[in-house]
């Protein structure tokens, strides 16, 4: 999960992750509000949430590739463990990612 400023950016960043095979879908959730705390002033703004469909074994490149495309000085990058999942879904994320990505002992889906 990541956020954005601006639409086009979330796009590039979305249409890029799939187009790599680092996620197998990007929701984009146009302008949500964002209060939070930086360089001690709080801000208010307008921004994108992307949830990054993907696995464990690929956040690494998930997150590289959001800090290139990226225009934050520090984006926030965040995974959360996916507690229960349809299998049929599950198993369509897996088939759609990179080959690197595929099931292992230490993987979702294993």
């Amino acid at each position: 999960m990541t956020t954005t400023g601006s639409e086009k950016e979330a796009a590039l960043i979305a249409r890029t992750l799939v187009e790599r095979q680092q996620a197998a879908c990007v929701n984009v959730i146009p302008s949500v509000r964002s209060i939070y705390r930086w360089k001690d002033k709080t801000w208010n703004e307008v921004e994108q949430i992307l949830l990054i469909k993907t696995t464990r074994a690929l956040f690494g490149a998930v997150s590289r590739t959001i800090k290139e495309l990226h225009s934050y000085e520090l984006p926030d990058i965040l995974a959360l463990p996916i507690a229960a999942g349809d299998e049929k879904v599950l198993a369509w994320i897996r088939s759609c990612l990179a080959p690197e990505a595929a099931p292992g002992p230490d993987r979702p889906g294993a």
